[in-house]
């Protein structure tokens, strides 16, 4: 019987798809690296895309929920231009001692995605720069890989044992791809 779910990527912000700058206040801030754009364009031939980010800048008090929200519509946008589309932005405003559901790598915003946008999650990835990303995959049963950019190079003594470890996000992207037409 064949799977009629949806693969997808769940992608971090800061340090995946743009450069890390702590808390941004403008959309003006806002850097994608350089391989962004053809990366998720290669991407979204094959599979749904999405943003999972934490903001903990927000229940700190360093960034309003506003902020975030206008820094995700300014990307959205950018990236829309570029004809690349992402589906959702999943955003946990918590910091880590607000021990919420939502906040990586608990899995409530992937597993509201799956049931939301009909994912496998056997068949999807998750991207991004901090050990809670690819804990996050292993949480929900996708495969994760770690990018060296943003915080990445950082904490790579952290991580578990086989954790796949790319440059960026354009080697992710290969990767995934490479993965997703074997057989």
């Amino acid at each position: 019987m064949a799977n009629n779910k949806n693969s997808a990527i769940f992608l971090d912000r800061d340090g995946t798809i743009i450069e890390d700058n702590g808390y941004l206040q403008n959309p003006s801030e806002v850097i994608f690296f350089p391989e962004t754009f053809a990366a998720l364009k290669k991407l979204q031939n094959h599979f749904l895309l999405f943003v999972v980010t934490n903001q903990a800048g927000v229940a700190l008090g360093k960034i309003s929920l506003e902020n975030v929200n206008q820094i995700n519509t300014a990307m959205i946008n950018a990236l829309a231009e570029a004809e690349i589309n992402i589906n959702d932005i999943f955003v946990c405003p918590h910091e880590h001692s607000d021990n919420c559901s939502c906040r990586k790598p608990k899995p409530y915003l992937i597993q509201k995605a799956a049931k939301d946008y009909n994912i496998d999650l056997k068949r999807s990835f998750v991207v991004g720069d901090h050990p809670c990303d690819v804990q996050l995959a292993n949480n929900v049963g996708a495969r994760g890989i770690y990018v060296l950019t943003g915080h990445g190079s950082k904490h790579v003594a952290e991580l578990p044992e086989n954790t796949e470890i790319t440059s960026g996000i354009a080697e992710a992207a290969q990767k995934i791809i490479s993965y997703h037409l074997s057989p």
